[in-house]
């Protein structure tokens, strides 16, 4: 089982995170999951979604029939899912949660092993905060952990416009080995709606993590008209 840390932060776009960890848990990721007190407040404002970090319950990120997410947030996006077992043959994947200033938790040490990480949405502050090598919580030091360790880092910005100093912290992060993904989808698979946009993003960020997906058409698909198999 493939064993993926994810952190999901205050930027603009839960909707990337909570896609995200759907496809992971459909191809059968062992998910190692951090939250930041941010992050709470955009779940609330873009996806009508409590999170309730004191006492969280990651299965209210996962739809059913594995989790008990209320997508009331998310019908207007047009997802298709991606979590029935019985039609993909497959074993799901689970969740792991740790508190944010949870120091003790084992995505905090580089013994621990990964296939990588992914900060997804990534805020501009969270992002310097990895640059400059500030461990502040357990996002940014998991984050450390996985330079040091040479091991893919992908984070996710959804900034716009951004200013020199982003674009030099962004940089800093990508001289040392870290994957910076953009949440900029593509429009050459013809996107039919939100859900196709959010799912072109989505599915960068599973490929750079080696992670098998079936979330949209790639070039050569799109053009021959072509689907996964």
């Amino acid at each position: 089982m493939r064993r993926i840390v994810v952190a999901l932060t205050g930027a603009s776009g839960a909707v990337y995170g909570l896609r995200l960890l759907e496809a992971l848990v459909a191809s059968g990721a062992e998910v190692h999951l951090t939250i930041s007190p941010a992050a709470q407040q955009v779940f609330h404002h873009e996806m009508k979604i409590e999170l309730g970090l004191d006492h969280f319950d990651p299965m209210v990120l996962l739809p059913a029939p594995v989790g008990r997410l209320d997508d009331s947030g998310l019908k207007h996006y047009g997802f298709r899912p991606l979590l029935d077992s019985t039609a993909t043959g497959k074993t799901l994947g689970m969740v792991k949660y740790y508190p944010v200033r949870d120091y003790a938790a084992g995505i905090a040490s580089g013994s621990f092993l990964t296939a990588g990480m992914v900060i997804c949405p990534c805020s501009m502050g969270t992002l310097a905060s990895i640059a400059q090598g500030l461990s502040s919580n357990l996002i940014h030091r998991a984050a450390d952990v996985h330079l040091k360790e040479r091991r893919k880092l992908v984070l996710v910005p959804r900034e716009t416009p951004l200013s020199t100093i982003a674009i030099g912290n962004m940089k800093t992060l990508a001289d040392a080995g870290a994957i910076i993904l953009p949440a900029m989808p593509g429009y050459y698979h013809e996107p039919q709606s939100l859900a196709d946009l959010v799912d072109f993003i989505v599915a960068r960020v599973c490929d750079q993590l080696g992670v098998p997906h079936t979330l949209g058409h790639r070039w050569s698909e799109a053009r021959n008209g072509e689907g996964f198999e």
